[in-house]
């Protein structure tokens, strides 16, 4: 089957996208697709920001949301990675939230409010995304790693997603498990087509194991972060 979706793909370039963009050895593309997809339902001129937008699953998750003709506005943690998600990867808006002004950036980036939150974060950007949602709005809860190594993680609005009337829905990608091939039939067909873009942080040997994921949580990789060994 990958002979006739990839021709021509060098045997190295196809085993990093099987980490990341197409299969789910590493998840990340498939967790991005179905987290949109069935989650997010994006519609034609709504707009869709993305927390940790520059990681492997954020910035698949913003180019579906580019794919359904969606504004889209990145959230990331360097100039670097903002640059990345605007340039090349086409999304609309790319905000630096260590920027002391980032809310206000966040404001201007979303005049007509915000209909659909990827949400990688949590804590204060998550809250931040909320004030922004529109009534109705749908919030994906991928994941909270703003919290997984704080003792008291920074707590979420509830009253916003009730006031606001957000749908609210956190996932497991393996809850799609039988549908898995689903996924990657698409996504292989939307990379042979230009409009997927990815980009690998390569750590070299299995002794920087550690160092790598300490990566997963400075923010330190761009893209999918591959331990070589």
């Amino acid at each position: 089957m990958w002979d006739q979706m990839l021709p021509g793909l060098r045997i190295k370039l196809f085993l990093t996208l099987l980490l990341g963009v197409i299969y789910p050895l590493g998840m990340t593309g498939i967790t991005a697709y179905f987290g949109m997809t069935e989650i997010g339902k994006p519609q034609k001129g709504e707009t869709l920001v993305v927390s940790a937008a520059a990681g492997a699953t954020g910035s698949v998750a913003g180019q579906i949301g580019k794919i359904h003709g969606c504004r889209v506005v990145g959230i990331a943690g360097t100039e670097e990675k903002c640059k990345w998600l605007l340039d090349e990867l086409g999304f609309d808006a790319a905000i630096n939230y260590k920027h002391p002004d980032w809310k206000e950036q966040l404001a201007a980036a979303t005049p007509k409010g915000v209909d659909i939150d990827y949400e990688n974060v949590g804590g204060d950007i998550m809250n931040a995304v909320l004030e922004r949602m529109n009534l109705h709005g749908r919030v994906i809860v991928c994941g909270f790693i703003s919290g997984y190594t704080k003792e008291a993680p920074e707590q979420i609005s509830l009253g916003l997603m009730i006031v606001k009337r957000l749908k609210v829905e956190g996932f497991l990608v393996l809850d799609y498990g039988s549908r898995f091939t689903e996924a990657a039939t698409q996504l292989g067909k939307w990379k042979m087509m230009g409009k997927l873009k990815d980009r690998q942080t390569v750590v070299e040997g299995l002794e920087k194991a550690p160092d790598a994921i300490n990566m997963l949580f400075t923010g330190g990789n761009i893209g999918k972060l591959i331990v070589k060994v």
